[in-house]
């Protein structure tokens, strides 16, 4: 009976990656499996959901139920597009827009470190010369904590897909770490997304 006990919205508040159980219990809605334990993906209610009646699998399952029923909430492994709010000297940091192309309707922050910018070099990475705060990024979600969820660029399609000069113009990508202003020509440093770059470089 304690699996339908929190059948129903009102269990404990949780935040992204809290223990939500070990591997007794099946990874629902909010919740993802981390080796053999279950962790939140999202903030919300902890909620516990027995097994359909004849399932062969008898394990419950457990939830998260988010502040707000509707809109995207992010979830491991999800393609996102954030606005960089901030950028520091080993990070930055963005609110999330959209989770695999459907829009969140609550505030989510993201952190993409500098580890996680790209694949070579790490250690060469210069956040301020990957990404500026507005610029529009296309990442995936990995892991989070009580914080915000960690982003990461590190792949060729990832990346920032859209932003603005110093000097307020459009920046058309040049190559994978250059974009031009349309309005001065000046180029400034970023981490560009292969997709931003498709049909501009094949044309030069």
């Amino acid at each position: 009976m304690a699996a339908t006990a929190m059948d129903h919205d009102g269990g404990e508040v949780v935040t992204p990656g809290e223990l939500l159980g070990n591997s007794s219990l099946l990874a629902g809605l909010g919740a993802y499996a981390d080796g053999r334990c279950v962790r939140a993906s999202i903030t919300g209610h902890r909620r516990l959901v027995p097994p359909p009646p004849g399932s062969t699998d008898q394990r419950s399952t457990v939830e998260v139920v988010g502040h707000k029923a509707h809109g995207a909430v992010p979830q491991p492994g999800s393609v996102v597009i954030a606005r960089v709010t901030k950028v520091m000297a080993r990070m930055a940091s963005a609110d999330i827009m959209c989770v695999d192309s459907k829009a969140v309707k609550e505030k989510f922050t993201g952190m993409i470190r500098q580890q996680d910018v790209r694949a070579t070099e790490i250690d060469k990475v210069d956040m301020f010369q990957s990404y500026r705060p507005g610029d529009i990024v296309r990442a995936l979600l990995s892991l989070g904590d009580a914080r915000a969820y960690y982003l990461s660029t590190a792949q060729n399609e990832l990346g920032v897909v859209s932003a603005q000069s110093i000097t307020g113009g459009t920046l058309v990508p040049i190559s994978w770490t250059e974009m031009q202003c349309e309005l001065t020509g000046q180029i400034e440093q970023r981490k560009v997304a292969k997709e931003a770059t498709i049909g501009i470089l094949d044309k030069r």
